[in-house]
């Protein structure tokens, strides 16, 4: 809801992504926002120990946030929870902080992703219920770089144009997607089966060999997109992999 006066915004439905000290006692809240993107918005007085927002502004909870302002850092008015999610832990918590972070990164501020935001919505949800993670994670990572706008082709061969073949061997290309190439061939660009790359359109991670090579694809694809940025979850998830 937007007040009539256009830098108020009210009852916004969003997440909070990240949050850091600013000053004394407040808090600057990177949020995702349903109708406006990602956000910062100041949350003034939040670190005080009887600070009403201390126990709302927490991450994979639905929440409506009013602010207003016009420059980049806006301030928070109010904030209140709207309906709740299963908590995360374990397992699930790391692959949320990763969600957070990849939208952190890769999303630009006010730029509106209504899709975007119910995929987000989705994908808590589902981690909250223990849906079985790799499926969960690599429909993210792919719905994520199609809405902003990067093609992440799987249903055919870029150069022909022809159907993917679940029998060929194809190589994917950043920024162009996959081509077929010849047994014993090789090439730049990520390997994969042709049957991967059906079973990533589909959305089926069911098969081990699916799920290493579509991780292997996502994970260059991420990183061409995200330049120098590190992504810091991710090197949790490896470290822990290794305890």
């Amino acid at each position: 809801m937007v007040s009539r006066n256009g830098n108020r915004h009210d009852a916004q439905p969003a997440f909070v992504l990240h949050s850091y000290p600013f000053r004394e006692t407040s808090l600057v809240v990177e949020t995702f926002t349903r109708d406006h993107g990602r956000v910062a918005l100041v949350a003034r007085g939040a670190r005080r120990p009887k600070s009403a927002l201390r126990g709302v502004l927490l991450s994979f909870q639905p929440l409506l946030l009013s602010w207003s302002g016009r420059t980049e850092l806006r301030t928070l008015t109010r904030a209140e929870w709207h309906g709740s999610y299963a908590p995360l832990r374990g397992q699930s918590l790391i692959c949320g902080f990763y969600l957070n972070e990849l939208l952190l990164k890769l999303l630009p501020r006010d730029d509106p992703h209504e899709r975007l935001f119910t995929i987000y919505q989705d994908t808590l949800a589902a981690l909250g219920k223990d849906q079985e993670q790799t499926t969960v994670l690599r429909n993210f990572e792919i719905n994520l770089l199609r809405e902003l706008g990067y093609a992440v082709t799987l249903d055919r061969d870029v150069e022909s144009g022809k159907p993917i073949a679940a029998h060929r061997r194809y190589l994917y290309v950043v920024e162009r997607g996959p081509v077929a190439v010849a047994d014993g061939a090789a090439g730049n660009g990520v390997e994969l089966s042709g049957q991967t790359l059906l079973d990533m359109q589909s959305g089926n991670f069911a098969s081990a060999v699916t799920q290493q090579q579509s991780k292997a694809l996502m994970r260059t694809l991420i990183n061409h997109y995200l330049g120098n940025q590190v992504l810091h979850t991710r090197q949790l998830m490896r470290d822990l992999q290794e305890l």
